[in-house]
Formats: structure tokens, sequence, C-alpha cells
């Protein structure tokens, strides 16, 4: 028998979270050989070979021992690359986790947390089931964050004002000043967190990520699962003040980042080749598909990140995925984060760009040919 009256009333409204369509599902519902996926901002060159070489010598060594609780090496591989010190990062099973532990540890009831609508849905949600306020802000008009909009949400009971850069879904990216101007303005009490997920992929210049850990306002959020191609294997990071990396260092699940995610993240870390082929194949991708998508008459927007939003043209967004996806091409319909007419698109190899790009030609020949009056 169920018991509702022990779920409280902020936890039964949580929408759970909907992932993007895998491979093997399209190929299951379709019955096709394969299915081009440019949906989930996965990195279209794969896992760094570096990290699947120690993963797998991680994995003979056995895995009957418990992981190192605290990722000792790979936060000091960390610390060296960032120049920041140990004791300000924190190790764990991706961002998202960081994500509920700051939720948790530093919201509660009477108390709110700020973030853009639309942008990571975790932010809200994480926010609500730690019994806070989320208050999202709409987006300025050029689809990125509006600072002074931002700001006019906050007050004393802000704890956490959660700014991804560059902005999922639109690709949108802060400056380095509009992140400092945004932080200086805070309340006393609030913690920017900085969710960079995509920032490796950016072409403009970052924040300084030590810079804005030393001035002890924000912390920073940083993700294996993109440019390094660990996204199977849950691998993050976050460099904050000492006394919030202490803070979820005490809330979070005890041995968080399993034996092989410490040896393929540390690994991975290492591995400049990858780095480097990774994000010039990414900057190629993004060029070359919103050329040929401009020349199909759809628009896209100036992106920081490895994926692209784009007008899904004559269709709605959630008719031109489905279309696509019945064609074994898979992209995200932002029907769901309040754009019903714009779809993403993860920057893929050269020949899955060409097949996505063929697929919408011959979809939008089809829309013409059956238009009235044609």
């Amino acid at each position: 028998m169920t018991r509702p009256d022990i779920v409280p009333e902020h936890i039964r409204k949580l929408s759970p979270y909907v992932p993007g369509r895998s491979i093997e599902e399209a190929m299951e519902e379709l019955g096709l050989p394969g299915a081009v996926k440019l949906a989930s901002n996965e990195n279209c060159l794969g896992t760094s070979p570096k990290a699947i070489e120690a993963m797998r010598k991680a994995l003979d060594a056995g895995m009957a021992r418990y992981a190192d609780a605290n990722a000792t090496k790979l936060k000091g591989a960390i610390a060296l690359r960032w120049e920041i010190r140990p004791e300000c990062i924190a190790c764990g099973n991706g961002s998202s986790e960081f994500i509920l532990v700051l939720a948790h540890a530093l919201l509660g009831p009477g108390l709110n947390a700020v973030m853009s609508r639309p942008s990571f849905t975790l932010y809200a949600k994480n926010a609500l089931a730690a019994g806070a306020e989320a208050r999202e802000v709409p987006l300025d008009a050029g689809h990125g964050h509006d600072v002074k909009a931002i700001l006019s949400m906050c007050d004393s009971r802000t704890r956490l004002v959660f700014v991804d850069n560059p902005l999922n879904p639109t690709g949108a990216f802060l400056s380095r000043g509009q992140v400092n101007d945004l932080e200086k303005a805070l309340p006393e009490r609030a913690l920017l967190v900085l969710d960079e997920a995509y920032a490796d992929f950016s072409r403009e210049r970052l924040p300084d990520m030590k810079e804005l850990v030393g001035r002890g306002r924000t912390a920073v959020l940083r993700t294996f699962s993109k440019l390094y191609g660990l996204a199977g294997i849950r691998a993050a990071w976050m460099a904050a003040p000492q006394e919030i990396a202490e803070a979820v260092n005490r809330a979070r699940q005890p041995f968080n980042m399993n034996s092989l995610a410490q040896a393929g993240a540390l690994a991975a870390l290492d591995d400049i080749g990858h780095v480097r082929r990774t994000e010039k194949t990414v900057w190629d991708s993004l060029d070359w598909l919103a050329e040929a998508l401009g020349a199909l008459g759809l628009k896209t927007f100036p992106t920081q990140a490895n994926f692209l939003m784009a007008d899904s043209g004559p269709f709605s967004a959630d008719e031109l995925a489905g279309e696509l996806f019945r064609k074994g091409l898979i992209i995200r319909s932002l029907s769901s984060f309040g754009f019903r007419d714009k779809i993403r698109i993860t920057a893929g190899l050269p020949e899955e760009n060409a097949a996505l790009v063929d697929g919408i030609r011959e979809l939008l020949a089809k829309n013409t040919r059956s238009a009235p009056g044609v």
C-alpha cells in the first residue's frame, strides 16, 4: 500500500530528469543497423585512448578494494594544472553530484537559489528538492544570461546563484568581466556556482578560476564528460573556497568516485593530444554546421560550447526532431526548455554532420512540395 502522505509535497511536484534518447533505443525502435546521435553533447571522437588504457589496467588490478575516498592523485594533478590548493578541490560523480550536494548543504526552507530559465534543469530541481525556492530568470534578448535580472532576484536569503557558462542549451557565454561584475554584486552570503561543463570548448578568454576561487565568492564546476569523452563513468571536480569544498566533502557520499573513474580521469587529464584533436574537430564541426544550416535557411546562434542552437524552420522543434529520429538522426528538441521552434545539435564527425544536414534538406524539400499551392 502506498503512503503518499510520507512524501513531502515539494518532492512530489518534481519532474524526473529526461535524458536524450540513446543510439541503442533508436536502433531497437526503428529496426535500423545504426544511428547518428547529435543530441547529448558527447565527445564525437570518443574517449581518450590513454584513459581507456588506464581503466583497463585498473580493472585488471581488481575491483575488490574500495577506491581512494579522497581521489588524492587526481586532486593533486588538478591542483597542479590549475594552480589551486588541493584543500579547495573536491572530486565527484559528475557535476550533477556537486549541484545536488551544494543545494542540500547550503539551502533549505526559507532560502532561495537563483538561476536562468532555460538553463541546466538540475539547478532548479535540486533547489526545490532541498525545500528552498528556485527563482528562475528569463534569458536576455540574445538568449544569454541576463546579469542585471539575476541580481534583481537576489536578496538576503539567496545562498546559491547557478550560472552555466557557456549556457546550456543556447551556447551563450559570459565574458570574464561580466562574471567578475556578477560575483562582486552578489549579496554577502550568496555563492556563485559557475558551471563550466562546456568551457573547454570556448574560443573566448575564460574567467580566471584561480582568481575567482581565491576571492572566496565562487565555486567552479568542471567535468570529464565532454572534452575528455568520459560521460559514461561520471567524473567531475569542483574548485571552491576551502570552507565550501570542506562542506561538500562532509555532505557527499563516501567513495563517491569509483576506481575506474579516478584512473580514467587522471590519464585523460594528461592526454593533450586527444584534447587538441577534440577541440579542432568540434570547432571545425560547428563552423561547417552553421554554414550548411544557414544555406538551408535555418538560423543558427553563436556558441562557445560543443553544440549549437538553430531554428527548426517550417517545423516545430518536436516535429523536426521526430522526423529526423525516424531517419535514425537524433538531435535535441528544445521545446522542453521553452523554445518550441529551436533545436540543439551536438558537434559531430564530418560524416555525421553531413548525414544530418542531408536529412534536414530532404524534410525541407518534402515540406515545400506538400505545401498548399505548390
